[in-house]
Parts: structure tokens; sequence; C-alpha cells
């Protein structure tokens, strides 16, 4: 898939253009990066301990970095275009993460938030360059439209493709379908005639889905409670140290062969003309088959929804019968880790009190984060203390309303569970 549709810059410094030829390898290598940005965020946040927000900071901090070489140079260069890509794909996954996780913004809401940015964002480009082909990507200008262009569809497949396992409760492995579907859908109408920057957009935001839903399905568990995702079990870590390895291995290839320059595609492509501008019945035929398809997926995803899946686990399923005495579940624990896990639940439980809403769900979203973290290390050491202790956490979990579907509880209700948790720790 390919975008032919060019026109004459006008203004800023021109360089050859900055954005690799669209062949298979650009959508190989963009799914790899793709894949390997959600599950590293996920590695770093929940493996580490960092938190959400934090890795959020720190992804930004490095996308500026990286996007200011990147534009600093005059021609497509693979290592640090590519790198770019990954740390973008990770820096708009956390931005959608933290509106859900952390501010409570319902899925749909985000989709059509973001999906509105984007339009806003093709509107600026069109209106200033009269064009949105990535083969013009020559100047500033253009360039900073479509990094931006990038983050936002980044964001916005994170919304839309989590909206879509919320309605449908498909399991990773077949969520995979409905992008990959979509995708060759696009091709075929792309080859029929369709416009080719539209489908190239449209495509570029499906590939976000697509690769989350693979390293979704390739870190997962085998065996997970009911309405979590199962996989291939090779964890966050394995899966990201991968699909580097096949990205640094197409990344060298590339930069070797020089197969997807601009200007080497077109010396060695003579068929290919970068000033074809279509058949225009075949635009509006190739429009009107979006349109279809935007219609088939939406029946999809009603029937989808309703019929019977298996959502997040009742409540009261994940309650431990197990009562133990004040300190002895997590007697066999490492004294450091009780402490941190201590000192979050006391400083919710003090925000709560004092009427600091935000400020106690930060605390217990940070909680849950370093009691996931934590699973793998302490689980082994004492299965029923850790269990016992993983109710209570649940319990304290739910009446923020983090990683449940009912809204935020009344602080009293907080404090409650959050007082029984610190006196199950002891």
């Amino acid at each position: 898939m390919t975008t032919t549709t060019e026109a004459r810059p006008r203004s800023g410094r021109l360089m050859l253009n900055k954005v690799p030829e669209v062949t298979v390898w650009f959508w190989v290598i963009k799914i790899l990066c793709t894949t390997v940005g959600e599950s590293f965020a996920d590695w770093i946040n929940m493996k580490l301990g960092v938190g959400l927000v934090n890795t959020a900071w720190i992804f930004t901090a490095v996308f500026v970095v990286v996007l200011a070489v990147q534009m600093r140079l005059k021609r497509y260069v693979p290592f640090p275009y590519w790198l770019t890509v990954v740390v973008v794909s990770v820096t708009g996954t956390l931005y959608t993460d933290i509106l859900t996780d952390q501010l409570n913004v319902p899925l749909w809401i985000s989709s059509a938030v973001f999906s509105v940015l984007l339009a806003v964002v093709f509107g600026v480009w069109w209106l200033r360059e009269r064009t949105l082909s990535i083969h013009s990507v020559m100047t500033l200008p253009r360039e900073s439209f479509y990094w931006l262009a990038v983050l936002v569809t980044f964001a916005l497949g994170t919304a839309t493709g989590d909206w879509t396992l919320e309605l449908t409760g498909w399991s990773p492995g077949a969520s995979v379908m409905l992008p990959l579907g979509l995708i060759a859908a696009i091709t075929l109408l792309w080859k029929f005639g369709a416009n080719p920057v539209l489908s190239f957009w449209l495509a570029y935001i499906l590939t976000r889905p697509l690769g989350a839903n693979i390293g979704d399905w390739l870190a997962s568990p085998k065996v997970a409670q009911p309405g979590e995702p199962t996989g291939l079990a090779l964890g966050t870590f394995t899966t990201s140290l991968i699909f580097l390895g096949l990205i640094l291995a197409t990344v060298v290839y590339l930069t070797v062969t020089r197969s997807d320059v601009t200007e080497t595609y077109e010396a060695t492509h003579a068929a290919h003309t970068a000033q074809d501008t279509g058949d225009l019945r075949k635009e509006r035929v190739g429009l009107a088959g979006f349109g279809l398809l935007a219609v088939a997926t939406m029946g999809l995803l009603i029937w989808a929804h309703s019929q019977p899946h298996t959502g997040p686990a009742p409540e009261a399923d994940n309650t431990s019968a197990v009562q133990m005495a004040p300190g002895q579940a997590v007697k066999k624990f490492p004294p450091a880790k009780v402490a941190a896990l201590k000192n979050l639940a006391s400083t919710s439980l003090k925000d709560a009190r004092s009427g600091n809403a935000k400020g106690a769900h930060t605390a217990a979203q940070s909680l849950r984060d370093l009691w996931d973290a934590d699973q793998a290390s302490l689980q082994p050491l004492d299965n029923t203390g850790w269990t016992s202790i993983d109710a209570q956490m649940d319990k304290v979990l739910g009446t923020f309303g983090i990683d449940h579907s009912n809204p935020p509880m009344p602080p009293a209700q907080q404090e409650k569970e959050l007082n029984a948790l610190l006196t199950d720790m002891g």
C-alpha cells in the first residue's frame, strides 16, 4: 500500500523525503514496533513498579529526545525513524491508559475525542499543505504534522482496540482477526482504486490494535481467571526481547539494502509513478466500500456484544475464604516489600480521609501496580498468604473503580477497605 497524491511545499527548508517507502517491510516493522511498544511499556509499568504516570513521563521525555534527533536529519534514516515509531507507540498508548485507568474516562469517550483530534490534525495539515501524502514529507512543517498525526493514531488505536475488547469479551488471540481482516479489506479496496492516502491512514490506525493484541496473546498466561486474557505465556519481557530482535534485524537489512528509501525504490520499480492521480470514479467506489466496511464492523461488534461472553469475574468470586490473623499473611514476605505496600495504602487512606479523591485514587493505582509487579516473587513464598491479601486488595481496588466496572465508591467505604488491608498486613 502506497500513497501517491502530492503537492508542492508551501514553505520551509526542503529535504529529501523523511518517511520510508510504503512497502511490505513498512507494514511488517510497523506491527513489530507496535507490539514491542505495548509489551515493553507493560513490563516497565508492572514489573519494575514504576507506575503508569511515571512511565508516561519517562517515555514522553524519551519521545522528545528521539523526535528532536529525527527532525534534525535531512533525509530518511532507518534507525532513528523506527526508534521514534517505537517510542511514540508507547507514548500514545500510555496517554490513553492514563485516561482510562487513572481518570476513569470511558473508552468510547476517549475514542470519540481522539477521532475528533485526529480529524483536526488532518484538517489543519491539509489546509496548510494541500496534501496528506507521506511521499511529500520534505519540510519541517509537514514532518511536524506527520508525527503529531502518528501520535494521535496510536492513542486512537489504543482506545478503539480496548473498547472493542470491552464490548466483545474476545481473547487477544481472537481479537487479532478483526484488525487483520479490516486491513486486508482496506488493501483490496486500495488495489481496486480507493484513495491511497485515506487507505494508508486507515490501515496505519488499525496496525496498533493488531500489534497490541499480538503482544497480549504472546505475553498473557495460558490459564487465567474468568475475563482475564490468555495466551502463550511468554511474558512481557520475553515478548519485548523477541520483537526488539526482529526490529533490529529488519532495520539492519533496510539500512544495508536501502530498499525502503523513496529514491531507491523509485529507481528500481519503473512502474511506480508518484504523480499518479488515480481514477476519480474508482476512488468514489472505494469510499463507498469504506463506508460499507464501517457499517459491517459496527454490526459485527453489536452482534458480538449481544452474545454471552465472559466478563470480569463478579466481585464476590474474587473474595478468598481464607481468614488469617493480622500480619500472618505477610509473615513470609520480605519486610521491605511489605513496608512499601503499607506506605502506599497509608497514603491512599490519608488522602481519602482528607477529601483528596485524586490523590487517594493515584495512590491506590500505584498500590495495585506494585502488588501486581511483586506477584511473581511473593506468591511462591506463601500462596495462602498471597491469596488472602490479594482478595482484600481487590476489595480496595473495587472501592476506587480500579479494574472494576463500577464508579468510585464513597470515601467511607474506601477507608474501611484500606483499614482492613493495613490490618491484614500487620
